[in-house]
């Protein structure tokens, strides 16, 4: 049965169709045709609001950055340490909510500058806590590749939809008895994979760690 559109077409409301699409075809299976099939109209019609796909994934993003800001408003905490692993903690929640939520995040272009109030509050709690402005850049933007990359690799090797809540379901997993195995001629590599493949969050907030520390170090040297 083909849906009828009731609704006004409009770019919020055609990425946010394709975020609840994302979750049940992944960023592989998502097509303007699928999006359009979802809407109840024809794919070209999509064409009037987005010129190609990557123009929508520019729109998911900042729909996705927009729903974050709004459940993780921007406060500084006493400690830049703190409010830079809070914010790293939740961009990877937000992220998880949505099948290869990261690889959309990543490398997209907001249609909006609303990112930039949150990221200036963040920005401003560095520089208060004494990084000069160009270190505060790079401070921030450290940690957030890291975390974008892990959450890319964490939803690659466990491709399965998120719930609302973040939790992940079906995971296939990697069997690491059978990988070891595989590998049994390079011990050091067959044992790095219960650490690699085993326990996320766990993984992340260890990574995470090392970065703040690092730019402690070198970022900002007088916190050393």
């Amino acid at each position: 049965m083909v849906k009828v559109a009731t609704t006004r077409l409009d770019r919020t409301l055609v990425a946010r169709t394709a975020l609840r699409l994302l979750n049940e075809v992944g960023l592989e299976g998502l097509t303007l045709r699928a999006i359009a099939a979802e809407l109840g109209v024809k794919a070209p019609a999509l064409y009037w609001h987005f010129k190609d796909k990557q123009a929508l994934l520019d729109e998911m993003a900042t729909e996705m950055f927009r729903r974050m800001a709004a459940d993780l408003p921007a406060v500084a905490a006493p400690d830049w340490r703190d409010g830079l692993t809070a914010a790293m903690r939740g961009l990877r929640g937000h992220l998880l909510r949505y099948r290869d939520g990261a690889k959309v995040y990543s490398g997209t272009h907001f249609t909006d500058t609303g990112y930039a109030v949150t990221m200036d509050a963040h920005l401003h709690g560095l520089t208060e806590s004494g990084f000069t402005p160009r270190t505060a850049a790079r401070a921030w933007f450290t940690a957030y590749s890291y975390t974008i990359g892990y959450v890319i690799e964490e939803q690659s090797m466990f491709p399965v939809a998120a719930t609302a809540t973040g939790t992940a379901t079906g995971a296939e997993g990697i069997d690491l008895a059978a990988r070891a195995e595989r590998l049994a001629a390079y011990p050091l590599a067959a044992g790095a994979g219960e650490e690699i493949f085993g326990n996320h969050e766990e993984g992340f907030e260890s990574g995470l760690a090392a970065v703040v520390a690092g730019i402690a170090l070198t970022v900002r040297p007088s916190d050393a």
